[in-house]
């Protein structure tokens, strides 16, 4: 895949080390809402980013179905759809299919296709493997064997919709305004040391796992090499997306408090696990010797969501920003302040967290999904 890197600034350097945007948006009460300004957000950051890449997490779009797997398949071909829609009979059974509705729009160039399919898994899978296993083993094996076809989003009641152009290009191109979610995440990419290619751009995902990134992974080769005994093969080409495996592995497959796997992440330096309590110094070194491999080298700030939660991190010393502000129910994170007052000037809350702790955004116990605008599937399987 050809690297089509650009440069935006004076000194002609592709190393932009403050560039992508992130943003999250989340209401804790449940309460869907429209994207339109998380779009307006995330573009307020345009020159953050340099055009190729852009995308949108949405949680709770998908309530009609939401006891269906929905898979969202770039093909860059129909020969590799038809392929795999005869994986996906083989492998499940399909509700309902659909080409995901687009428009034309001016700056995106060459688009792959873009479908999705919502999926149950059959009875016959080995006892032992739970459902979600199954899907991660045959979304791994769709994006290794299948030539030109990559399953990019896999989970329930809600879908990643990204790919090459600035955010707010990829919002109008999917038509974005047309759903409505109780959580949102979004990302503009500037590429610098990997692939700009639809697949490579952010948000990325395995079952309802979602990782938006600014920074890189210098640690991706072992983090690779790690997840790959696990089962968890890399196919983007981007380094981020080292980082939704290991949450999976760390917090479905592991089942470690969402507060330990950021120390894994984001292990605090050794000379401040010294100083801490003897039984934290415990299991502190427990972590750091056990899951070492997964510890994230490299500046970060993440925002990570799953169904009902929406967390932000960055690394232990705050090489990448990362905001938080709060107004009623919602829970904002962002690269800039800026970007969150545009969009809700009267925030209650504004502050920045301490590198290495996690931010966390929960949906409030017995909180009730309100109904969402997304039309029925129209094709029947």
């Amino acid at each position: 895949m050809k690297n089509l890197r650009l440069t935006n600034n004076s000194f002609n350097d592709d190393k932009v080390i403050d560039a992508c945007s992130i943003f999250g948006a989340m209401d804790t009460s449940g309460r869907r809402f429209s994207g339109d300004s998380v779009v307006r957000a995330i573009a307020n950051m345009h020159d953050r980013g340099n055009g190729l890449g852009g995308g949108f997490a949405i949680y709770g779009l998908y309530p009609e179905h939401a006891h269906l797997y929905a898979l969202h398949i770039m093909c860059l071909s129909n020969d590799a759809r038809l392929e795999t829609e005869e994986f996906l009979r083989k492998y499940f059974k399909v509700h309902g299919q659909e080409e995901v509705p687009t428009r034309l729009t001016a700056a995106i160039k060459n688009p792959p296709l873009v479908w999705r399919y919502f999926v149950d898994v059959p009875g016959g899978r080995p006892e032992n493997q739970s459902a979600d296993d199954y899907i991660v083993d045959r979304v791994m094996e769709i994006n290794t064997s299948i030539n030109d076809t990559f399953v990019f989003s896999s989970g329930k009641d809600m879908a990643v919709f990204k790919g090459v152009g600035y955010p707010e290009e990829i919002a109008e191109y999917f038509r974005l305004e047309q759903y409505k979610g109780y959580l949102w995440s979004a990302h503009g990419r500037f590429p610098t040391n990997t692939v700009a290619w639809w697949g490579g751009a952010h948000p990325f995902s395995i079952l309802d796992w979602t990782v938006v990134h600014n920074g890189e992974i210098s640690s991706y080769g072992i983090n690779r090499r790690y997840l790959e005994q696990f089962g968890y093969q890399c196919t983007m080409q981007t380094d981020t997306e080292v980082i939704a495996y290991a949450i999976d592995l760390l917090m479905r497959r592991h089942n470690l408090p969402l507060e330990i796997a950021a120390r894994v992440l984001a292990a605090p330096f050794w000379e401040d696990i010294e100083r801490m309590p003897e039984g934290e110094q415990k299991l502190t070194r427990a972590l750091r010797q056990v899951y070492g491999s997964l510890l994230l080298n490299g500046p970060f700030a993440v925002i990570i969501a799953h169904s009902g939660e929406m967390i932000g991190l960055t690394d232990r010393i705050r090489l990448r920003p990362l905001t938080v502000g709060e107004k009623g129910d919602i829970l904002y994170l962002s690269s800039e302040e800026s970007a969150i007052r545009l969009v809700c000037p009267d925030l209650e809350k504004a502050w920045i967290p301490v590198g290495g702790q996690p931010v966390i955004a929960r949906l409030k116990p017995g909180a009730q999904l309100s109904p969402a605008g997304f039309r029925e599937i129209i094709t029947a399987h």
